[in-house]
């Protein structure tokens, strides 16, 4: 099981994946690492990816690209109204205030969510992934905007469903750069000394987010961050507007009511903003019948430019130091400023970076793969299927979260649970006094970040009072999760009662242990499914409706006030008498908050499944309609003068299949251009019918010659071998004759075969079928050759071994030996016979 990381981009998307040797960033069916945000609806078909971001320009109302900001937000949104100036599709307002993407699917108009839109994406990212990886993918971690709200987190959250994806985690984008930078460094400083501080500048084409960051030998913790809605498209519409203002002076034209001219002259303005990143002298830009069948040209140099957008490098300079601020880092303190994204590439954005922090920018990352390479680390981590050392993460909560509720006289209070920047995961639990069941609503403090501030309302259920009438006390819990959604987790009421010491001595002793076993408010239940590194902190609330009386103690107070608590219940008088005992009640709770419900989800999710099976069938059915168009125009050229088919063919057959084939072509581009798959199957499949025997006719004329040179080299080596054996050839002369004989009678038998054959095959014309086929032909020459390897082949047999003699023979054999040897052997000197005894008295 692969484990992948995708970075969610406005403009283009990048999918990393974990592997043994590290990590890898994905290329898409197209052979490239970045798929842009696209989805285009032609006829019956979706088109995702590259192919959709090529026909924009030619399918403009039907390409949806550039809706990352329309998730989870309402149609009124000021973001919204601000993102419809960029796209040219169509988008209206949903019955429940939601926006609406228009699009030509089906033959007929529908009406998109951009969840659903997401979940089309990410089934493209899917299936890329498992080709490239040969497996099935399910889990994953998606990396988010840093400023990206609950309803925001929540819908990219449904859309990764709708796809059929398990989002392990949602990780903003900021801090997954921070971990693919810290995870592989080895220099990093114990956590008993001074951390190394980070700064990270992610400016991309949608947004720049600028975050600081606290590192230490394996964990990092976030310390501030800081965005805003800025990017290089904000550029590339500066140069464009002032280009069109131009063009209003010099060609009396205007792209900005054009909207295919203005798409054309903002791809342009994005090249020549390129250029200028790497060249300071003046570039030209010039378009080809461009509006009015008129041809423009003009020119800009790099210090126009950043005159042009004075206006957005300002913005982009008080988000860096809103950041520097924020994270209360001296410039002395700051180890590094490490840029990602693709506008960061811009040469005034790395001036303002040098100017603000001090020091030159730092290209150490891969400025456009690095958020998904932190992506696949987490999604590493978090899985069970592979092993990774422990790298802890801290992350941060960007916006102020009040908590509003009804105290016990009816007056509402609020408080600020969370704090800007706060950790995060992190769970605080709220100590309250009720009587009955209450509502607790979540919601961002001013300014809030987007049109509506609510987060979520829970309704704590089964609340009651105690015997005597008095309030219960409850505890709420409220969380910031993995995901950095905001959520009331749990509720629990403490039923406390009195009993008589004699019964806590006896039948109620379980009671006590239950006391003494009951979780401390200061650390988080391990029945929540909450990380085990998860933050947590108690408040006392206590009914109370001033916010001043309402604190967060530190945890030695926390352990104080709780010692306190229970040392005031047995410190009665009769305490010897009475003891109290604890009863933990888990309360049920209804949430109404932001995302799809069970229903809408199920009814988008088998919609998606219903749009990915159309979209194979489709796919089968134009691959179909292809095959036909393309055998038409194949096998024309095939049988008329010049093509290989020609001489095969009769000239009345001819004539009847190239009237077959003209009466395709013309059905193909009129009545034949939306037909099932099965049709077309059916049209070529006939003409197969009328071809095919032409197509075999040439493949037999064809293979006769080497067919036939190879029978007839089979033939000659026969004829060799038969010769050599009559010569006497040394390895041939454990062959008997009758072996021999066959061999040459084999030979004969083929030769006369092959003579008539061939004396067939040059009496007939080549439109009429072979009368000899080339498969024939093989099976003689498999028949001859068989026949004398069978014989040529076989081994000589080994000579015969002499039989075993007795130990007597062997002696005697050795005597006589002996004697013939001394026979032999001419009587030697005195001197040699010394000479022999001194050698052997040395051995």
């Amino acid at each position: 099981m692969s484990v992948i990381g995708i970075d969610f981009g406005n403009e283009s998307c990048y999918v990393a994946v974990a592997k043994s040797g590290g990590i890898e960033t994905i290329a898409n069916d197209y052979s490239l690492r970045a798929t842009p945000s696209c989805v285009a609806f032609t006829g019956n078909n979706r088109t995702l990816g590259v192919a959709a971001k090529n026909q924009q320009v030619t399918n403009m109302k039907n390409t949806i690209c550039g809706f990352k900001h329309l998730l989870g937000r309402k149609f009124k949104d000021p973001v919204v109204q601000q993102e419809i100036k960029h796209i040219p599709y169509r988008v209206e307002e949903r019955p429940d205030g939601g926006v609406g993407i228009c699009a030509s699917y089906m033959d007929e108009e529908q009406s998109f969510t951009p969840e659903q839109i997401t979940a089309m994406l990410f089934t493209k990212l899917k299936t890329d992934a498992a080709v490239a990886l040969q497996a099935q993918i399910y889990d994953c971690v998606i990396t988010v905007p840093s400023y990206f709200t609950n309803a925001e987190r929540k819908a990219l959250l449904d859309a990764a469903g709708i796809a059929g994806l398990n989002c392990l985690r949602l990780m903003n984008e900021t801090t997954s750069t921070a971990l693919s930078y810290g995870f592989y460094r080895q220099d990093l400083p114990n956590p008993d000394e001074k951390p190394r501080n980070v700064v990270f500048v992610d400016f991309g084409q949608s947004a720049i987010q600028v975050s600081a960051c606290a590192f230490s030998k394996g964990k990092l913790k976030m310390l501030a961050s800081t965005s805003d809605l800025v990017g290089g498209r904000d550029f590339d519409t500066a140069l464009a507007n002032h280009f069109s203002n131009e063009f209003v002076t010099k060609y009396k034209i205007d792209p900005r009511t054009n909207k295919k001219a203005y798409l054309r002259l903002l791809t342009e303005s994005e090249k020549l903003k390129k250029q200028m990143s790497a060249n300071s002298t003046k570039l030209p830009l010039g378009i080809e019948c461009f509006m009015n069948d008129t041809d423009v040209s003009s020119s800009i140099q790099r210090t126009v430019m950043e005159e042009i957008c004075a206006s957005l490098l300002q913005r982009v300079e008080n988000c860096m130091r809103r950041c520097l601020e924020d994270s209360k880092l001296a410039l002395e303190d700051i180890h590094v400023v490490e840029i990602v994204g693709g506008s960061s590439r811009i040469p005034a954005v790395k001036q303002l970076i040098e100017q603000i922090f001090g020091k030159t920018p730092s290209t150490q990352l891969n400025q456009d793969e690095a958020v998904s390479r932190g992506g696949a680390l987490q999604c590493a981590i978090l899985s069970p299927a592979v092993r990774v050392r422990d790298f802890s993460v801290t992350d941060i909560q960007p916006y102020s979260v009040m908590l509003a509720f009804d105290n016990e006289n009816g007056q509402r209070t609020d408080m600020e649970v969370f704090p800007a920047h706060h950790a995060a995961p992190f769970s605080r639990l709220l100590t309250m006094y009720r009587r009955e069941p209450f509502a607790i609503t979540l919601y961002y403090a001013n300014p809030s970040p987007c049109l509506d501030p609510f987060i979520g309302e829970w309704q704590v259920k089964d609340v009651k009072p105690s015997a005597n009438g008095e309030a219960q006390e409850v505890k709420v819990k409220v969380r910031i999760n993995h995901n950095g959604l905001l959520l009331v987790a749990s509720a629990q009421m403490v039923e406390k009662k009195e009993v008589q010491d004699a019964e806590q001595n006896g039948a109620n002793e379980g009671d006590a242990m239950q006391t003494n076993a009951q979780p401390s408010p200061t650390e988080p239940n391990p029945q929540e499914g909450q990380q085990t590194n998860e933050a947590m902190d108690t408040t006392s609330v206590d009914g109370a409706s001033s916010e001043d009386e309402i604190k967060s103690p530190t945890k030695e107070h926390e352990k104080t006030g709780w010692t306190h608590r229970i040392s005031r219940w047995f410190s009665s008088d009769d305490k010897k008498k009475k003891k109290l005992s604890n009863k933990i009640v888990e309360l049920s709770i209804n949430s109404r908050t932001h995302g799809y419900s069970q229903t809408e989800f199920d009814k988008f999710f088998e919609l998606e499944g219903k749009m990915i099976s159309n979209d194979r069938q489709e796919k089968e059915r134009v691959d179909a309609r292809n095959a036909l168009e393309e055998f038409v125009y194949d096998i024309r050229g095939k049988i008329q003068e010049g093509g290989n088919l020609y001489e095969y063919v009769a000239d009345d057959i001819r004539d009847q299949i190239c009237i077959q084939l003209d009466d395709v072509e013309n059905w193909l581009y009129e009545d034949g251009e939306c037909c099932e798959r099965e049709v077309y199957k059916n049209r070529l499949s006939d003409l197969h019918q009328k071809t095919d025997p032409i197509k075999v006719r040439h493949d037999e004329y064809e293979g006769h010659p080497q067919a036939f040179n190879d029978l007839g080299h089979a033939i000659q080596m026969a004829y060799k071998a038969v010769e050599l054996y009559r010569k006497g050839e040394p390895k041939y002369d454990h062959l008997t004759e009758t072996e021999i004989l066959n061999i040459s009678e084999q030979a004969d038998k083929t030769q006369k075969w092959f003579d008539d054959a061939r004396g067939k095959l040059n009496s007939v014309k080549k439109i009429q079928d072979a009368p000899v086929k080339v498969a024939d032909i093989r099976h003689e020459y498999q028949t001859l050759t068989t026949c004398v390897n069978s014989v040529l082949n076989r081994p000589k047999p080994k000579p015969p071994t002499p039989p075993p003699t007795t130990k007597a023979e062997n002696n005697q054999n050795g005597a006589n030996e002996q004697n013939q040897e001394q026979q032999q052997q001419p009587t030697q000197s005195s001197d040699q016979k010394e000479l022999k005894d001194d050698s052997m008295d040395v051995e």
